[in-house]
């Protein structure tokens, strides 16, 4: 999605840009200076923790709800880690925070002139979709559909690239949830970039939940159950849909219009048309997070 244009410095009422008494942003409860302009990012906060612990140093520990930040330096790099949570209702909150940490002068609740772009890596675990993509592989995604409602209520522009995936990616799965449109997403190029040698390159499902919404059925049947058949079987120029998981599209989407470089890396822990499952995964992301390191420094 395109960039949003600065045109002018906007002022933001208490309502719309919620703080804390003491000026920390509402949700994460930090400040400006406790955030690097790179951050690796993570649903579970104790994946944060197993970053930090890379970290020759830490600068800031800010925890509050669900959001855990630690903001510390590995040689001469700055680099923040944080925990999202589940889904990208919380990619929404985490999104625009940070963005307002960056680009808002908190204080006088007016934008900044300047723009000031943040680099986001999301560290993730997630379900194969692709037969031939087996649980300890590590996928990029290049694109991110997301099979939920966030980007619904913003006004941004799609790309010509994301129009045609949406409508390939339609004809293909012969899309029949009425009433209910997905949308396609890039993530950043310049941060992809860094993480395609030892990566598969594919296309991420971003669902709104983790049972009906990706298929599965307990003791409720979804109102799909062909989806994640056909979407195993489709790609995109040579891209193929590859998971599952919950937070990429609202990440690239938001990302991509507020003017920062966001992607995703995943481990896939499960393979949804084998059945399988790597139940001892913890290993194997701690590989990954060495991977991303060695990349983002």
């Amino acid at each position: 999605m395109k960039a949003i244009e600065n045109t002018s410095q906007r002022h933001f009422a208490p309502s719309e840009l919620v703080c804390k008494p003491d000026g920390s942003i509402y949700h994460l409860g930090l400040h400006p200076d406790q955030i690097a302009d790179t951050l690796l990012i993570a649903g579970d906060p104790a994946r944060v923790e197993s970053i930090a612990q890379r970290f020759d140093s830490v600068e800031h520990r800010v925890a509050n709800r669900e959001f855990v930040t630690l903001t510390g330096r590995i040689g001469e790099q700055r680099i923040s880690a944080l925990s999202t949570g589940i889904g990208t209702d919380n990619i929404d909150i985490v999104l625009n925070e940070l963005d307002a940490l960056r680009n808002i002068d908190l204080a006088n609740r007016v934008e900044r002139k300047e723009r000031r772009p943040l680099r986001i890596v999301r560290i993730g675990t997630s379900g194969a979709l692709n037969a031939d993509i087996d649980v300890g592989s590590f996928v990029h995604s290049a694109y991110a559909i997301g099979l939920d409602g966030v980007m619904h209520f913003y006004n941004g522009q799609f790309e010509a690239d994301e129009v045609e995936l949406l409508e390939a990616y339609r004809a293909h799965c012969q899309w029949s949830i009425g009433g209910f449109s997905p949308y396609a997403v890039r993530g950043s190029r310049a941060a992809g970039a860094l993480f395609q040698e030892g990566f598969v390159q594919g296309i991420t499902a971003t669902a709104c939940g983790f049972y009906g919404p990706q298929g599965r059925a307990l003791r409720i049947a979804p109102s799909f159950p062909e989806l994640n058949e056909r979407m195993g079987s489709f790609s995109f120029h040579g891209i193929p849909m590859a998971n599952y998981e919950m937070e990429s599209s609202a990440l690239f989407a938001l990302g991509g219009l507020l003017g920062h470089e966001c992607t995703t890396v995943c481990l896939i822990i499960a393979n949804r048309q084998k059945g399988a499952f790597l139940e001892d995964y913890k290993p194997r992301m701690q590989v990954l997070i060495d991977k991303v390191l060695e990349r983002v420094l």
